[in-house]
Order: structure tokens, then sequence, then C-alpha cells
């Protein structure tokens, strides 16, 4: 595992995650830097800890849940900078399963969730700079398609476009820029999306 690939994508990813919030509208409920009260309790029962509020998760457990939860599933120590980067700020930010699918239709291979050997080896094959450009574009299209079909999110659409915008300007991308440029950020607005098959409202097609 690249430990260094890690830590520095954990550093731009905690820098969008903030504090301790428990927004209305977010499906993920109470969270803290990016972990959520159920992942959180997940994590102390199996490791044997008793549940408390994700308000004290401390920097050591947050590492560790990131890595193992986010990081090793979703195959990043697999992929090439920066695309390990792009699939570990997107299966933080949407879901290991959504991640997976975006890059898969990012570097051209069946879009089925699953990341097996067709789908290293695709993304192995791929240009580096013309897979993280498209697979940041599926994500736009993504989030704009769910804040089109539900109201109720439309308030973190900016918030999600100005993380995706850093992230862009982060990997490279010419035109976009590594600050909060659309003058909102923190975790309210960077809220964490369901994964495929969690909340069926959030289980929507970007448009083509």
């Amino acid at each position: 595992m690249a430990s260094a690939a890690f830590d520095s994508s954990l550093a731009f990813v905690l820098r969008w995650e903030g504090g301790y919030v428990d927004h209305p509208n977010d499906p993920g409920g109470k969270t803290n830097k990016g972990v959520t009260q159920k992942v959180y309790d997940a994590w102390r029962t199996a490791s044997r800890l008793p549940k408390r509020s994700v308000r004290d998760i401390e920097d050591s457990e947050v590492e560790k849940i990131y890595r193992a939860d986010y990081w090793a599933t979703a195959k990043c120590d697999l992929l090439a900078s920066p695309l390990d980067l792009v699939q570990f700020d997107t299966a933080v930010n949407m879901g290991v399963g959504r991640a997976v699918r975006f890059l898969q239709a990012s570097v051209g291979t069946t879009v089925d969730g699953g990341f097996g050997p067709g789908t290293q080896k695709a993304a192995e094959a791929a240009d580096p700079a013309k897979a993280v450009a498209a697979y940041c574009n599926e994500r736009e299209r993504y989030y704009r398609t769910l804040a089109e079909k539900n109201a109720k999110l439309e308030v973190f659409l900016k918030g999600w476009l100005n993380r995706l915008n850093s992230l862009r300007g982060q990997i490279g991308i010419p035109g976009a820029s590594t600050t909060r440029s659309l003058g909102l950020g923190g975790p309210v607005e960077t809220m964490r999306i369901p994964d495929v098959g969690e909340d069926p409202d959030f289980d929507v097609s970007a448009p083509a």
C-alpha cells in the first residue's frame, strides 16, 4: 500500500469534511470529519469497542476508517496518481460502489460496480489525463441530476461543485481552482451521498 499516496489523499478529503454536523436534510445524520454515526458504530463494534458519539471520534480512528473502508475497499492502491485521489474522494463523498461505476465509465469498461481484473486493466491502459477529466465530468453530471430531481438537495449543489472544482484543481485540470471558489464549503454543503442501493432517492442516472 502506498502510504504517501493515502496520506496526501486523506489530507485533501479532510479539508472538505470538516467537523461535527447534523444537518436535517443530510440522510447521513450526525457526521464528524466525514464519518457518519452509522459508520462509526460499525467500526467500533468490529473493533470490539463500546459505541459512542461520533462527536468524540479520535484522529487515529478517522485515519483507520478511511484507510480500510474507502481507500482499500475502492481499490485506490491499485490506481496510479492522480486517479487514486479522484477515486478516493468520490468513494468518501458518494460511496465505494458509485465510485467504481464512475471509474469504469471513465476508462471505457463494463459498468457493473465490481472492481475486477477487467477494470484494473482498463484503468492501467487509459490515458491518465483523459480518464480523470471524464471521471470528474461523470461526477458533475450526477450532482446536477440529483439536485434537479430532488429539490431538498439543491442547497448542497454549490458545495458539491465547489469540492469537485477543488479536486480538479488539485489534479491539474486546466481552469480549475483548489480554493473554495464558489464561496461555500464545509461538511454541510458537501454532504455524503448514500451509496448505490442505500437509498433509492439517490440512485439516479446522470444525463447523457
